[in-house]
């Protein structure tokens, strides 16, 4: 088993959103300039805008989708909403960022609301350009399904942070 995977089995990412893979491309999530790591616990109002997220393999040939859920909606210990849509960006020529993509869906800011959320990043190698169709809903999304239901195989690369409600005292 990979090392760069291990933290996914660990976290639960792989098993509730994924299935196992081996990672193959260097993914890098930064947010106001700080890396995203595999389990850090990050504030809601550290990730209110969005993320940049950078494609380190393939070429300018080689094109990527990026999917970005939350899997613990409404609370994880009772996820009956699984999974919440965040994120969509298709296109992405390799060796670049997500901005040089097509955004699919609009970044959505991470509300957790019950308990400590996981919000996982995926990105896929994708066949061929404008191939992918749109989710009908942000709500109970499964990102194996859309992977399926678009021909992305397994991921490339996975990434996920924790998040929790941030309160009244934690923000002073």
């Amino acid at each position: 088993m990979s090392r760069t995977a291990e933290p996914l089995i660990v976290g639960r990412v792989i098993g509730d959103v994924l299935d196992s893979f081996i990672p193959s491309i260097k993914m890098s999530v930064t947010f106001n300039n700080k890396q995203v790591f595999n389990g850090h616990e990050y504030y809601p109002s550290a990730v209110a805008t969005k993320p940049r997220v950078e494609i380190q393999g393939g070429d300018l040939r080689t094109f990527f989708t990026l999917v970005m859920t939350d899997p613990d909606v409404p609370g994880p210990s009772d996820p009956y909403l699984r999974e919440h849509l965040h994120w969509i960006v298709t296109d992405i020529p390799g060796t670049t960022d997500a901005t040089f993509g097509r955004e699919m869906v609009s970044y959505e800011i991470p509300r957790p609301n019950i308990g400590i959320h996981r919000f996982v990043f995926v990105l896929f190698k994708q066949i061929r350009r404008q191939t992918i169709r749109p989710p009908s809903s942000r709500d109970n999304f499964s990102t194996r399904d859309f992977a399926a239901e678009n021909d992305l195989g397994l991921p490339v690369a996975a990434v996920y942070f924790n998040a929790q409600r941030e309160t009244a005292a934690r923000r002073r």
